[in-house]
């Protein structure tokens, strides 16, 4: 009993929010799986380019890549011995394919695998990435273009300033995470390969097994880079790829961790407002006290793990300013946290967001009461601009208005009733001349401008073409 995991401290991000397919690319076994394939792909190119390796050999490592729990048994208790994990593997793979024990790892360092092998994690881990980011941009596109008609009070400074619809405002999320995609996809096409380059970057343990051809040995780097799914390799390394790599990686997740906190912050000042929740569902429990609440619980752990994943490009920054002249060790253990957090932490946001974004509730009542509360001042320069094509003075109507609109806000402000400046207007006998146009002067539909132009416009130019590559993924 006293094993069990429950007595062990476990993540939160694997063992309580992350996608099964995240969480499995950042396991040991998709980590040392990676590893068998590198030695074997190492293996393959070697004795294309004419070293004596056999194709027993070969078809051995082929059907051991998948560990078993007696290869991860064997692998612990070496690297309990030998203090190496990299070694400890390469004699658990020779246990289990010994036609091939001489050969696996012929000419390499460590960071042939595990720098390859992160570098093939980090590939698969942003196209998992940009799979689910644009889900989410495809809900949120749906959102826009059924709301983009909607009028509501837009805000700035958090102060009501002229309205907006529903879906224009969307729209301003979209915007971000497109640009979210462009940074992910940049990064992820930019990936290259460390490929076969030695101890310190110079690839001498490799000019020796090929007896001084050069010629072999960037033909050795140029095909284990396309056998484990590369079109590049790094042209220079020290003994690992350069840790700015990393921070094109992890700058480019942090970004959209802003992006994720924008949004989830702005749908839970909306819920504040009761204009868009959240889904909500049928039996869930918004408070343990408050039987009638339903907090914003998944934007708040949006909010919430967005702030971790922003902070995390900081380790990446400073690890790489410190890796001394061809490396330095004090990498590795800070990298083993930083990189799967992040792409650990984006996967759940995105989940999260995909989820929020396919049951958004909108409460076009309560949006409308909210402007109606607020438009009768927004409308003041309509209604002096239609006093003067009546042959009113501007001045004299302005000063007209702003004694009423004084005593409409007193009346909100002080008295705590409903904003009644229409009403004074109603009743006040210089603005009789409007009285039948004041409906038209303050339908919402003419003070949101281009919105729904904007919006159609924006999907069609910006949203659709970058959407329809991923076509299938969006069934």
């Amino acid at each position: 009993m006293s094993g069990h995991s429950y007595e062990k401290y476990q993540s939160p991000l694997t063992s309580r929010y992350a996608s099964p397919e995240m969480s499995k690319l950042f396991s040991a076994a998709t980590r040392f799986y990676t590893w068998r394939k590198l030695w074997l792909n190492l293996a393959i190119a070697e004795k294309e380019l004419g070293l004596g390796i056999t194709e027993e050999a070969i078809q051995e490592m082929k059907e051991h890549l998948t560990l078993t729990p007696a290869d991860f048994e064997t692998a612990a208790l070496e690297e309990k011995k030998r203090r190496h994990d990299v070694m400890a593997h390469v004699h658990a793979f020779g246990l289990v394919a010994p036609k091939a024990a001489g050969i696996i790892h012929l000419g390499a360092t460590s960071c042939f695998v595990t720098d390859n092998g992160d570098l093939i994690i980090l590939r698969d881990g942003l196209d998992l990435i940009t799979e689910k980011l644009v889900r989410v941009i495809d809900r949120l596109a749906k959102f826009a273009e059924e709301y983009k008609n909607l009028p509501t009070l837009g805000f700035t400074h958090f102060q009501p300033a002229q309205l907006t619809t529903v879906g224009k405002r969307t729209t301003l999320w979209i915007q971000e995470l497109l640009w979210d995609l462009r940074n992910i996809s940049r990064a992820r096409n930019d990936l290259g390969f460390r490929g076969v380059k030695g101890t310190t970057g110079t690839q001498a343990s490799f000019i020796t097994l090929f007896e001084g051809d050069h010629e072999k040995v960037e033909a050795l780097d140029r095909r284990v880079a396309e056998l484990s799914g590369f079109n590049q390799t790094y042209p220079v390394t020290g003994q690992t790829y350069s840790r700015k790599i990393d921070i094109d990686v992890l700058n480019a997740l942090s970004s959209f961790g802003a992006t994720a906190h924008k949004i989830a912050t702005d749908i839970r000042l909306l819920a504040n407002f009761k204009e868009i929740e959240e889904p909500f569902e049928e039996d869930q429990i918004g408070s343990s006290a408050m039987a009638y609440k339903r907090n914003p619980m998944r934007c708040e752990r949006v909010c919430s793990l967005a702030r971790h994943l922003m902070i995390l490009s900081q380790d990446a920054l400073m690890t790489n300013s410190v890796q001394w002249l061809e490396r330095t060790l004090d990498d590795s253990a800070n990298r083993r946290i930083s990189l799967p957090e992040a792409f650990l932490t984006a996967d759940i946001l995105l989940s999260t967001l995909q989820n929020i974004s396919e049951g958004l509730v909108v409460y076009p009542k309560v949006i409308s009461r909210r402007i109606a509360q607020e438009l009768p001042f927004m409308a003041t320069e309509n209604i002096i601009m239609a006093i003067v094509k009546k042959g009113g003075d501007r001045q004299v109507c302005h000063e007209e208005i702003r004694v009423l609109s004084h005593q409409a806000a007193r009346q909100v402000k002080e008295e705590g009733g409903e904003n009644d400046l229409i009403e004074r207007i109603k009743k006040n006998e210089y603005f009789k001349p409007i009285w039948e146009e004041l409906d038209n002067l303050l339908d919402p539909k003419t003070f949101i401008g281009r919105a729904p132009q904007q919006v159609d416009r924006f999907l069609a130019d910006y949203v659709r073409p970058v959407l329809a590559p991923y076509e299938e993924t969006l069934k």
